[in-house]
């Protein structure tokens, strides 16, 4: 009887910490960090601004100013594409574990023609990983002015509000309102928003995170 009971033992406690460690193994995988992440072309790189004038470094500091513990990795590259964030993101997830993702891209897609399926596509796959990774995700709408033809325009805006119907998505319907149609709030291409048009951009990215607010605050 000792004997046998020895057995059980020797052979329960190497089998405990095997699945101790599948679930501190599995528990981490799911385990976030309070990152904010931002996934975003030049319109969040603060392309043709000085260092530091974009929406992403106001964020910053409007989370310094609120004391939240969180804090933001921009990822942002001009010119970037969504398949181009795509091949991106799950290195980021990984390494950063981020609690939020700000998806911001699509409209180099749109400039250069690319077919509207592709893209929806590419941010499908994005959104699907970030859930994944367990963060909360925010969608940014983009537009594209009429000239690009009109049934193209319509389809390039509707594919974000599709997007944005996806279980755990939060849709700010359209990154550029109350800016896009300014001429004096856009630098000389008349495509990029200036330095006086970033708190505009960063009311309208924070208006959006509002079901995230709480999650802000905790320390």
């Amino acid at each position: 009887m000792n004997q046998t009971h020895k057995i059980h033992v020797s052979l329960g406690r190497p089998f405990c910490i095997v699945l101790f460690c599948l679930f501190f193994s599995i528990h981490s995988s799911a385990a976030t960090n309070h990152v904010i992440l931002v996934m975003g072309d030049s319109l969040s790189a603060e392309y043709g601004l000085p260092r530091g004038t974009g929406w992403v470094g106001l964020l910053e500091r409007q989370l310094k100013a609120e004391a939240s513990s969180w804090s933001v990795f921009n990822a942002s590259i001009s010119g970037e594409t969504s398949a181009g964030g795509l091949s991106r993101l799950q290195a980021l997830l990984d390494q950063k574990k981020p609690g939020i993702v700000l998806l911001e891209l699509g409209a180099n897609d749109a400039l250069r023609g690319l077919p509207i399926a592709e893209t929806e596509g590419n941010l499908h796959k994005m959104i699907q990983m970030s859930r994944q990774s367990g963060a909360k995700l925010v969608l940014f709408g983009m537009r594209i002015p009429s000239n690009y033809g009109q049934q193209y325009t319509k389809q390039f805006s509707a594919l974000y509000t599709s997007l944005g119907k996806q279980k755990g998505v939060v849709l700010l319907p359209f990154f550029l309102s109350g800016v896009a149609d300014k001429p004096d709030l856009l630098q000389a291409d008349h495509l990029h928003p200036n330095v006086e048009a970033q708190s505009i951009l960063l009311k309208n990215v924070w208006s959006a995170m509002a079901p995230y607010q709480k999650m802000l605050k905790k320390q």
